[in-house]
């Protein structure tokens, strides 16, 4: 378990937010921290200047002292290099933390603060989410009970000033079984095929690490939400992703559609996949790729055609149809390192194909 660490008297943590900089008697408890933090946000509530405009004197000096107060919650939970995390403090702070609903605040007012503050907050979120109480990992049970902070998570996609942060807590949060099961069973899953279109690559890649997130980390959810959402899912994965005019998409969504039909549980989804003729055709098309990491990340998945042993007859017609060019496909296709499974997987490919029969 991540511990806590109570804050060391030194240096700028060691001193007030106003005062002229005179050093305390001794460093905030946990729980003086997460309160004192929360009356911070709550000023900023009634002062709701985003980061970036001109703040008059008052509000600059509240800003700087929730930053050091943030700085001084990321020390208590990691440590500050000199000593380690104390655990006791840490399970003090976390439930303080989750009492107060400081967790809806930060979220609210994130686009307060200075880049920095917001990175030392994703740090803080991302331990708080890990934490546990008397053996309970009880950020699972605050959100799902305010499930609509996971709501205002994935739209912060919209707002590219915070996208970056906001996608990093929203990734925290779907460790939680609760959490990712709420965003897969939301209309928010069909955003996620335009956020992976941003021209911003840092912002589609991202866009895009949270998907697969969503999709692969807790396997019985995702499999309930591939069997409940099959049409439109694979539709929308086939039009927007593999047939993206990117190669970047194309390249990452042809893998992630390997391992999502390659996963036991999702046995039935993939034999509904292998059954498409529409399927099929776009599978074909990815094997004609220059990109020879396309073609293989293609090719793990046109062998699951070929080894359905309930081929639809529409398949076995157009596979017979391309029964040369497959086969000449298969005999130049090569990786200069040598990989005994994909020869082995080619040879079996072909004897399926000069096998085959209406």
């Amino acid at each position: 378990m991540t511990g806590c660490l109570w804050p060391c008297v030194s240096g700028t943590n060691a001193k007030t937010a106003g005062s002229g900089g005179l050093f305390r008697s001794k460093p905030r408890s946990p729980t003086e921290l997460v309160r004192h933090m929360g009356e911070l946000l709550r000023f900023l509530s009634e002062h709701p200047e985003p980061c970036g405009g001109k703040l008059d004197g008052k509000c600059e000096q509240k800003m700087e002292d929730l930053s050091k107060t943030i700085r001084e919650t990321k020390f208590t939970l990691y440590g500050n290099g000199d000593a380690e995390p104390n655990a006791e403090a840490c399970t003090q702070l976390t439930k303080e933390f989750f009492k107060e609903n400081t967790l809806r605040l930060i979220i609210l007012y994130l686009s307060h603060m200075d880049l920095e503050t917001q990175k030392d907050v994703t740090q803080v979120i991302a331990n708080l989410q890990r934490q546990k109480v008397d053996s309970r990992i009880i950020a699972s049970d605050y959100l799902e009970v305010n499930q609509y902070l996971l709501d205002t998570l994935v739209c912060g996609y919209d707002n590219t000033d915070i996208a970056i942060h906001y996608s990093s807590m929203l990734r925290d949060c779907i460790r939680h079984q609760v959490a990712a099961r709420y965003v897969l069973s939301s209309q928010h899953m069909k955003k996620f095929f335009d956020y992976i279109q941003f021209p911003d690559f840092n912002l589609a890649s991202d866009a895009f690490k949270t998907f697969k997130e969503l999709l692969t980390r807790h396997k019985s959810t995702a499999a309930e939400f591939y069997t409940k959402n099959y049409d439109w899912f694979f539709s929308e994965f086939n039009s927007k992703l593999l047939q993206s005019s990117n190669y970047i998409i194309r390249r990452q969504s042809i893998q992630l559609l390997g391992d999502i039909l390659l996963e036991r549980l999702n046995s039935s989804v993939m034999v509904s996949y292998v059954s498409s003729k529409e399927n099929l055709i776009v599978l074909m098309n990815l094997l004609r790729e220059q990109s020879k990491a396309i073609q293989i990340e293609a090719f793990r998945v046109f062998k699951l055609f070929t080894a359905n042993q309930n081929k639809p007859r529409e398949i076995v017609s157009i596979l017979l149809t391309n029964k040369t060019k497959i086969l000449r496909f298969l005999k130049d296709f090569t990786i200069e390192k040598e990989d005994r499974l994909l020869e082995s997987d080619k040879e079996q490919v072909s004897m399926d194909i000069l096998a085959m029969e209406l």
